[in-house]
C-alpha cells in the first residue's frame, strides 16, 4: 500500500479480512515455551501475512469496517493479490527500462525480433494495469483512510497520471511499422518509446515500501536502490554514446571507431561492453585512456553527461552519508526497538506469543504516532478536548448495556473522563486476578474472554463493538476473574473504576439504573459468572428475580457491591432454594462486613432456613466469634430469650460442640428459652446423657430429673469435678473482649487508688462469678470506693463498664445476690451482672 508521507509496511497487526493479514489459526493446539498446550484461541500472528494497517478514526465502530472496506468491483490496495500484481509490474518496469534504450541503440529499433514481440506483450500488461487502476481504492493523503468511491477513484486517476500512463504504454514502434512497413523504426518514434521511463515511478514506490519491511535489511535495501539508479544511468549513457557513434557519418572519427574501426561487424556484446566501459569511465571521472571523444557531438554529449554526474554523485554521496550517519532516523529507531525486543526475548527465552505481542505493540505505536492524534488532543484546551470526546465516543457509550437509561449528564461526565487506546492483536488487556482499576468499552475490534484455570486457556466469550468488559471486578471490588485478550486490532475506551463509582454516586437514580442493568445483563448470560460463581447447589430458580444476586454477592464477601445492591432497593431477606438468606450465607462464611451491611439495611435476624437454622446459629456453628457477637447484640435488643433459645436448640440437637462455643462466648448455662425451659431440662427430656453431664460440668442446676437420669455415683463424680473447677478453654483476646478491661484502664484505676484510704474499697468485676471462675478468667476489674447506696454503686459500675446497670444484679464470689451495700466489706470482690440470662 502506498501511503503518502508514510509508506508503512511492517510486521502485521491483522484485520478481519482473510486477505488482509487475518490472524491465522494454527493447528488445533500449539505448544508455548513452557510446554503447555494452548487452545485455538491462542493463535499467533503469521509473520508472512504483512498487514498494511489502516487505523480507523477515533470513535469509528465495526459498523464501517476499515480493514475490509472495499467491496464489489473495487479492489483494496491491501489485497495480497493486488500486491502480487504490483510486484510483477515492477519486474516488467525494470525490463522496460533496461531493454528500451538497448533496442534503440544496438538493434536499431528493428521489428520482428523476439525482443520486439516481448515488448508488445509487456505493453499489454501495462494496458491492463491502466484499466485495473480505475478499480483500485486509494489512500486519502489527508485522512490516511481508503477511498472506495468509484467516481472519486476515476476522477483522481484521470486528473493525475492517466495521460502519462497511456503515453508510456502506446506501442509507437508497432504503429510506425504498420504505417510505413519499414522494419527499422525512425528516430522520432524511437524517442517516443522512451516515454516508458515514466514507469520507473513504480520502482521508486517499491523500494520505499520494502525499506519499511523489517524482514529485509534497511542498509542493503538502500544500497540496492542507489546501485539500481547508478547502473541504470550507466546503461542509458552507454546506449546513448553508442547510438551517437553508430549514427555519425564518419564512423572512424568516433570514440569507438577510433579503437575498433569495423565495430559494426564485431559482436553485439563486445560493442555493449565497450560502451559500458566508456560510460563508467566517464561517470567516475577517472580520466580517459585509449577511449575518448573524437568529434564535437561526442564532446558535447560527454560534457552534459559529466555535468549530470555531478548531481548524481551528490545524490549518492548524500544518501550514503544520510544512511550511515542518520538514515531515516524514525524508521531506524523503530527497527532498532524491534531488534532490541527480539534480542530481549531470545536472551530471556520468552514464549513466542510474547514476542509477537511485543512486536505487534511496537508496530502499532509506530503507526499511531505518525497520525499524531493523541498528541494533538493533549495540546488542546480541556473544554475542546471534552467536546471532541463527546462527539466521538458518546454514540458508542450510550449504547453500552450498563448505561441504558442513564441520564445524559452522567454519560457526558463519563465520556469526558475516558481515554481512547489502540491495542494490537493478541494483547492481554486485563489479566486474571488483576486489580480492578479500569473498565473498557470496545469501539472497534474484538476481545476474547479467556478462563485460564489449571494452566489451560479456554475461550469463554468474544466481545465485539459496544460491549464492555472489566466491570464485574470493578463493581464487585474484587480481582478480575478472567483474562481479556484482543483478537484483532481494537480501539478501546478506558475508564478508571474510581471515576465510574464516583459518577454512580452523583445521582441515586442513575446508580440504581446501572446496578439493575448490571444484574439483568449477567442474569441473562448463562456462561458468565458474577463474582466467583453462583452459589453451589443450583439455588437460582427464578431468573426474573434479580434479588437472587444478593446471595452471590454476600457469599463472595463483597460488602461494597452488596451495599450498592441494597441501596438499589433489592430485598435483603430473599431466600434461596434451601431457605437461606444473604445473612445466613454471610454469617456462615465469615464475611463480617457483609453482615454489618445487611443489618444496616434492616434485614431480619430471626429467619430460619429449611433446616431450622438462623444466621446466629450458623455463626456459632462455624466458630465466627466476631460475627456472633455482632448478631447477638442486635438480636438481644428485640428478643430477651435469644440466649436460652440457642442453648436449648444445641441441647435438643445434642450438639456439644456448638454448646461449648456458646458457653465460651459467655452465655449463662441456665438461660431460659421463650417457653421457660433451660438447656439441661431439654437435654434430660431428650435423654441426652452426655449433654446433661457437660451442662452439669459447666454449672447447670441439678434437679430431680437429673438425679433420676444419672446415678448418684456418676453425679457425685461430675459435681466433684465441677467443684475442683472444670475449665473451658477461651482465647485471651475473647477473654479480654467479653469480660475484662484494657490494660490502660486497669493501670489507671489501680494507680489512682494505690494509696491507703480511710474508706472501704471493693474490687468490681463484670460478669457472673461462676462463669469467670470456671473459665479461669484472670482479668482484673476496677478498684473503686464503696458508695453509700446500691443505686450509686450501680451507677458507678455502669459508667466504668459502659452500660446501663440500673437493672443489673450485684453478686459476691459465691454468686449470692447483694441487695444492700451495707453487707459489703472492705476489699471484697463484687460482680456486676448485666443480664442474668447473659452475664456479660
Amino acid at each position: 500500500m502506498e501511503m503518502k508521507n508514510h509508506g508503512f509496511d511492517f510486521y502485521s497487526i491483522s484485520s478481519n479480512s482473510k486477505e488482509e493479514g487475518k490472524i491465522e489459526k494454527g493447528h488445533d493446539q500449539e505448544n508455548d515455551a513452557s510446554g503447555h498446550s494452548n487452545s485455538s484461541s491462542s493463535s499467533s500472528v503469521d509473520p508472512k501475512s504483512l498487514s498494511k494497517l489502516i487505523i480507523p478514526p477515533l470513535g469509528a465502530s465495526d459498523s464501517y469496517n476499515y480493514q475490509n472496506v472495499c467491496k464489489g468491483r473495487i479492489i483494496s490496495p491491501m489485497s495480497s493479490r493486488y500486491r502480487c500484481w504490483e510486484t510483477v509490474m515492477v519486474i516488467l518496469v525494470a525490463y522496460s527500462a533496461w531493454i528500451c534504450p538497448f533496442e534503440i541503440a544496438f538493434l536499431g529499433g528493428e521489428t520482428g525480433t523476439p525482443l520486439f514481440l516481448t515488448d508488445n506483450i509487456v505493453d499489454m500488461f501495462f494496458a491492463v494495469d491502466i484499466v485495473l487502476t480505475f478499480f483500485v481504492a486509494y489512500i486519502d493523503p489527508t485522512t490516511q483512510l481508503p477511498v472506495c468511491d468509484s467516481t472519486k477513484i476515476a476522477t483522481r486517476y484521470l486528473s493525475t497520471w492517466f495521460l502519462m500512463d497511456v503515453a508510456s504504454t502506446i506501442p509507437f514502434d508497432t504503429i510506425s511499422f504498420l504505417i510505413t512497413g519499414d522494419r527499422r523504426i525512425c528516430l522520432s518514434y524511437s524517442a517516443l518509446g522512451l516515454l516508458r521511463f515514466w514507469r520507473l515511478r513504480r520502482v521508486k514506490r517499491f523500494f520505499t515500501r520494502i525499506e519499511k519491511d523489517i524482514r529485509f535489511s534497511y542498509f542493503w535495501i538502500r544500497c540496492a536502490r542507489l546501485l539500481f539508479v547508478t547502473l541504470l544511468l550507466v546503461h542509458c549513457a552507454a546506449c546513448a554514446a553508442y547510438m551517437l557513434a553508430d549514427r555519425y557519418p564518419n564512423q572512424g572519427n568516433t570514440w569507438i571507431g577510433s579503437t575498433i574501426p569495423d565495430f559494426k561487424q564485431t559482436s553485439l556484446w563486445v560493442r555493449y561492453i565497450a560502451s559500458l566501459y566508456w560510460s563508467i569511465t566517464t561517470m567516475t571521472t577517472v580520466g580517459y585512456g585509449d577511449i575518448h571523444a573524437e568529434n564535437t557531438i561526442e564532446m558535447a554529449f560527454i560534457s552534459c553527461y559529466m555535468l549530470f554526474n555531478l548531481g548524481l554523485t551528490a545524490y549518492i554521496i548524500g544518501n550514503m552519508t544520510n544512511l550511515v550517519v542518520e538514515g531515516t532516523r524514525r524508521t531506524m529507531e523503530f527497527r532498532n526497538s524491534i531488534e532490541a525486543a527480539s534480542s530481549f526475548v531470545s536472551r530471556n527465552r520468552l514464549p513466542v506469543r510474547l514476542k509477537e505481542q511485543i512486536v505487534a505493540y511496537m508496530c502499532l505505536r509506530f503507526k499511531a504516532e505518525s497520525l499524531n492524534q493523541q498528541q494533538l488532543i493533549e495540546q488542546l484546551p480541556k473544554t475542546i478536548c471534552k467536546s471532541i470526546q463527546q462527539h466521538l465516543f458518546f454514540p458508542t457509550v450510550e449504547n453500552v448495556y450498563l448505561f441504558k437509561g442513564v441520564s445524559r449528564e452522567t454519560l457526558l461526565l463519563l465520556v469526558s473522563n475516558m481515554k481512547a487506546e489502540y491495542i494490537p492483536p493478541r494483547e492481554d488487556v486485563i489479566i486474571r486476578n488483576e486489580a480492578p482499576d479500569d473498565v473498557y468499552i470496545i469501539v472497534s475490534g474484538e476481545v476474547e474472554m479467556i478462563d485460564s484455570e489449571m494452566e489451560r486457556e479456554n475461550l469463554v466469550r468474544i466481545f465485539k463493538c459496544e460491549d464492555m468488559f472489566g466491570e464485574v471486578g470493578a463493581l464487585c471490588s474484587q480481582p478480575q476473574s478472567f483474562t481479556y485478550r484482543t483478537k484483532t486490532l481494537s480501539q478501546l475506551l478506558r475508564l478508571k473504576t474510581s471515576l465510574l463509582i464516583e459518577a454512580m454516586r452523583t445521582r441515586q437514580e442513575d446508580n440504581t439504573t446501572i446496578i439493575k442493568n448490571f444484574l439483568q445483563y449477567h442474569k441473562n448470560l448463562k456462561d458468565i459468572r458474577l463474582g466467583e460463581a453462583f452459589l453451589e447447589g443450583g439455588e437460582v430458580e427464578d431468573d426474573s428475580n434479580m434479588s437472587i444476586n444478593l446471595l452471590t454477592v454476600s457469599g463472595t464477601g463483597n460488602a461494597n457491591f452488596l451495599d450498592e445492591l441494597l441501596k438499589a432497593g433489592l430485598d435483603p431477606d430473599v431466600g434461596d432454594s434451601q431457605g437461606r438468606t444473604p445473612l445466613h450465607i454471610a454469617a456462615s462464611r465469615g464475611h463480617e462486613q457483609c453482615v454489618v451491611v445487611l443489618l444496616k439495611h434492616a434485614c431480619s435476624l430471626h429467619l430460619k432456613d429449611f433446616n431450622g437454622n438462623t444466621a446466629l446459629w450458623n455463626a456459632v456453628a462455624e466458630k465466627h466469634q466476631t460475627i456472633f457477637n455482632i448478631l447477638y447484640h442486635w438480636a438481644s435488643v428485640s428478643d430477651p430469650y435469644i440466649s436460652g433459645d440457642l442453648l436449648c436448640t444445641a441441647a435438643r440437637r445434642n450438639d456439644i460442640k456448638v454448646l461449648e462455643e456458646l458457653l465460651k462466648y459467655g452465655l449463662y448455662v441456665d438461660s431460659k428459652d421463650r417457653h421457660g425451659f433451660t438447656a439441661i431440662q431439654i437435654a434430660t427430656s431428650e435423654n441426652h446423657v452426655e449433654m446433661v453431664k457437660y451442662l452439669l460440668l459447666n454449672g447447670s442446676q441439678v434437679d430431680d430429673r437429673v438425679k433420676n437420669m444419672i446415678s448418684s455415683t456418676n453425679l457425685n463424680e461430675v459435681l466433684r469435678k465441677r467443684e475442683v473447677g472444670h475449665c473451658i478453654s477461651m482465647p485471651v483476646s475473647l477473654d479480654r473482649e467479653v469480660f475484662g478491661l484494657n490494660e490502660t484502664e486497669q493501670k489507671e484505676n489501680l494507680g489512682s487508688n494505690s494509696k491507703k484510704t480511710s474508706f472501704s474499697r471493693v474490687s468490681l468485676y463484670r460478669g457472673h462469678p461462676m462463669i469467670r471462675r470456671e473459665t479461669c478468667c484472670t482479668e482484673p476489674g476496677r478498684l473503686i470506693r464503696l458508695p453509700s447506696s446500691m443505686e450509686e454503686f450501680k451507677n458507678i459500675a455502669g459508667k466504668k463498664f459502659g452500660f446501663d446497670a440500673t437493672n443489673a444484679a450485684v453478686m459476691n464470689e459465691d454468686a449470692a445476690e447483694i441487695d444492700s451495700v451495707e453487707v459489703i466489706r472492705d476489699n471484697d470482690k463484687v460482680f456486676i451482672v448485666e443480664n442474668p440470662g447473659f452475664p456479660l
